[in-house]
């Protein structure tokens, strides 16, 4: 298909998606607490401070430590950080700052706590931590996927092997990394991949140690299993039917590419009959892989908050901290006591979103981590009222600056692009690189937020759906979303598909391009027109940038504008009724 094709074509102009670090569990000691805004947690600021601005750092084979405090008996604070061995350097310290507002979080009075993703791990201790085995407390994943029971003599068989074999290879790593990799043959169509780390400081046989209690542990929660996880505060190991490391990098940390040059378009050019049949293959394998595993989820109760705490951040949801309204009801601002900004999502009763809904929505929305995406931080159930809470977006929507006359000035071309680049990313993920494959149904402009740095992060899945994955499209008999923005085929019909998010983005990039609503659009010299059907007739003329805004005629990209608006027009190209030959 054409379209498809197109997608394909236009990703590869952008740069390589990297996913926000995905969560798996964490612990706090629930036993010893410090005073807030005292020493302790001033001590405890600046070694996080210190272990996030550490791990930019490709020196230290992605472990960091870090100490804070003089007097042992109460202040002292002692930290560290592990990045997994196969990761970057940008990727472990997107991870490492991540977890350190995370952990604040989720043990907000604690003196001592750990924090895993599968990227990362960090901990602080009020004991010292360093060069020090810590065998308990432990975490046990397990994938829901049994292995068949004729198999699993030899699966057994193949894991003790691997488990061994990556304890000790790593236990010796040369590298000083202590960190392993394996991959063996399991069947003549399937491999075992394998995982097993210490913490560096450690001493050969405390390694050795650590991953002797880790793999006994196994038993108790993987047996039969197709993938398992165990996490030690000093060790870890992991297997899987599936790839879930780098398997090209069994090298150190690696520092990010260098950025590439001003010619953004470039690689549109560039081996794209090579490179999409490459892609796709690659996207189906791991896509087709990936689904054939349960996707490890933590406790849904461990992302809960209780009322009194949102209360309190919102002001008890005062009309002063209200910032917005969602299709599903009120927006409030709110700050918790360590000065970490949310977003808190109010589902109003009379919405219609039920239990399963919001289940839907916190569920799906926590599976999905990408740096264009809100990050849902948990939610709160009391009585009738359901709450979401989010980051804090600081610079309001996309609509704000791109519709309003005053704003519009701030969004230059060079910025518009950057959030078209964004979105695309986003929606990327949704459809091919999440471990479901999500159908957003109202992507707009007013749910693309914009950080500080005008990156978008689009919000508001109260309306994803999860996408069956042995069908290209399915139905519904209740119709929801911006219309404006919805393809015929769903508006008219019910039925959706991936395209049906292919034509919001369409839509969406002619009107960052003119700064016009489509539902609001007419040019004033003719017959009122929307938005679409404008964009195709200048197109057809030969004037395609008399669609851009006014105030970017004095700086923009002719080539970028124009590749822009072929690619928007081609999204929503069936309402076009472009010609037939395009439709094969």
């Amino acid at each position: 298909m054409l379209l498809l094709s197109l997608w394909l074509i236009t990703l590869l102009s952008l740069t390589k998606t990297e996913s926000a670090p995905t969560y798996s569990a964490h612990i706090c000691s629930n036993s010893t607490f410090f005073i807030a805004n005292g020493t302790y947690q001033t001590n405890l600021n600046l070694v996080l401070s210190s272990l996030t601005s550490d791990s930019s750092n490709n020196n230290n084979n992605g472990f960091y430590n870090a100490s804070a405090g003089d007097n042992p008996a109460d202040d002292v604070v002692s930290g560290l950080s592990l990045c997994r061995g196969d990761v970057n350097t940008t990727i472990c310290q997107d991870c490492v700052a991540t977890a350190s507002k995370d952990i604040l979080r989720r043990c907000p009075l604690d003196k001592v706590a750990i924090i895993w993703y599968e990227e990362c791990l960090l901990r602080y201790s009020n004991q010292s931590i360093f060069a020090t085995i810590n065998e308990v407390p432990q975490i046990l994943l397990s994938s829901k996927q049994n292995i068949t029971g004729a198999e699993n003599d030899r699966f057994n068989d193949v894991l003790a092997k691997a488990m061994n074999s990556l304890a000790t290879r790593a236990a010796n790593s040369d590298s000083g990394r202590k960190f392993a990799t394996e991959e063996d043959e399991f069947t003549s169509s399937k491999s075992l991949y394998s995982l097993g780390q210490c913490t560096p400081d450690l001493t050969e046989s405390d390694c050795s140690r650590c991953f002797q209690s880790a793999i006994a542990a196994l038993p108790t929660c993987c047996n039969g299993k197709q993938g398992g996880r165990v996490l030690l505060p000093s060790c870890n190991i992991r297997y899987e039917l599936c790839p879930f490391f780098n398997i090209t990098s069994a090298s150190p940390i690696v520092p990010p590419l260098t950025p590439a040059g001003e010619n953004k378009m470039s690689s549109l050019t560039i081996l794209v009959a090579i490179a999409i049949p490459i892609a796709v293959s690659v996207v189906l394998f791991f896509i087709g892989c990936c689904f054939l595993r349960e996707v490890e989820i933590p406790d849904v109760e461990s992302l809960q908050f209780d009322m009194d705490t949102i209360e309190a951040a919102t002001n008890k949801f005062s009309d002063d901290n209200k910032i917005g309204e969602g299709g599903f009801g009120a927006v409030y601002k709110g700050t918790f006591p360590n000065g970490e900004q949310i977003a808190v999502k109010r589902l109003s009763v009379r919405s219609g979103q039920g239990a399963v809904e919001f289940k839907n929505e916190v569920v799906l929305v926590f599976k999905l981590q990408h740096r264009n995406l809100v990050r849902l931080l948990g939610f709160c159930l009391e009585g009738e009222d359901k709450l979401l809470i989010y980051e804090y977006v600081p610079n309001k929507s996309l609509d704000h600056f791109l519709f309003e006359p005053a704003k519009q000035g701030e969004l230059n071309w060079s910025k518009r692009y950057k959030i078209i680049e964004g979105i695309v990313r986003e929606i990327l993920y949704l459809h091919e690189d999440s471990r479901i494959r999500i159908i957003h149904h109202d992507v707009k402009a007013s749910n693309v937020l914009l950080d500080h740095n005008v990156n978008p992060k689009i919000s508001d899945f109260g309306m994803a759906r999860i996408f069956v994955e042995d069908k290209t499209q399915a139905n519904t008999n209740r119709i929801v979303g911006t219309f404006g923005y919805m393809s015929p085929e769903y508006a008219m019909h019910g039925r959706y598909s991936m395209k049906s998010d292919v034509f919001s983005f369409g839509v969406l990039v002619l009107e960052i391009i003119s700064g016009k609503k489509n539902t609001y659009f007419f040019y004033q010299s003719e017959l009122a027109e929307d938005l679409l059907s404008y964009a195709w007739k200048q197109w057809r003329n030969g004037t395609p940038l008399e669609l851009l805004d006014p105030s970017m005629r004095n700086s923009y990209s002719r080539n970028e504008v124009v590749r822009c608006i072929h690619i928007g027009l081609l999204c929503i190209k069936k309402i076009l009724q472009i010609d037939q030959q395009w439709q094969q």
